[in-house]
């Protein structure tokens, strides 16, 4: 990775999509070290995570990780989720974040120098070329190590630099043997513990869909 010391860098993790590379690398992500990690590279101004939530749910699976991350250092953008049933009667759930993504680096970008985006969605192609006319450097954090690559091929051409997240295991992975306990006990308040079942039940995505 290439940062500048001097760079004001915010981070923008489109969640489900950076939930989808890791286990795909087969690895849990350590948010705080990931946070330490930009920390050194730059004048880390704000790391914002971008998650849909099915609010009609008594209990969602991924709360505990969104409170633990709202606790420790991120900033936190979550909408309801969208249920509808397709023309084949299967029902399906939509909870995408591209169009929040997409705004708040616009309107950030301003007092910013590098822009740093978690995701392969190639959706996100124009709003690179967009912020780099603005003078501001982009970087895309996703992997080609996997068949097929989660990031698309226009969107990598068009940053400035890739970075496959694969190179970044040792640096961001979850120490498996230091996991807390998986009771739910140790959420919502500071520290390095965020979660029960963080990966295996983490039903955030663009489109998820299920029997009905």
């Amino acid at each position: 990775m290439h940062f500048y010391q001097t760079e004001r860098i915010a981070l923008f993790i489109d969640g489900a999509n950076l939930y989808a590379t890791a286990k795909s690398l087969g690895f849990d992500i350590d948010y705080k070290r990931l946070l330490s990690l930009f920390r050194e590279k730059g004048q880390l101004i704000r790391a914002i995570y971008y998650t849909a939530l099915a609010e009609d749910q008594e209990y969602s699976s991924i709360r505990p990780l969104i409170d633990w991350l709202d606790y420790n250092g991120f900033t936190m953008v979550t909408k309801p989720t969208k249920e509808f049933t397709d023309t084949s009667g299967r029902r399906k759930i939509k909870g995408n974040m591209d169009i929040e993504l997409a705004v708040d680096a616009m309107r950030l970008a301003e007092n910013l120098d590098h822009i740093v985006i978690f995701s392969g969605d190639g959706d996100f192609r124009s709003l690179v070329s967009v912020l780099q006319e603005m003078g501001k450097r982009v970087s895309v954090v996703s992997t080609l190590q996997t068949q097929p690559p989660m990031v698309a091929d226009e969107l990598r051409r068009q940053a400035d630099q890739f970075i496959d997240i694969a190179d970044l295991e040792q640096l961001i992975c979850r120490d498996q043997a230091s996991r807390p306990m998986r009771d739910g006990r140790s959420f919502g308040a500071r520290g390095s513990g965020y979660g029960s079942r963080q990966t295996a039940a983490y039903q955030d995505s663009d489109d998820l869909s299920e029997e009905v």
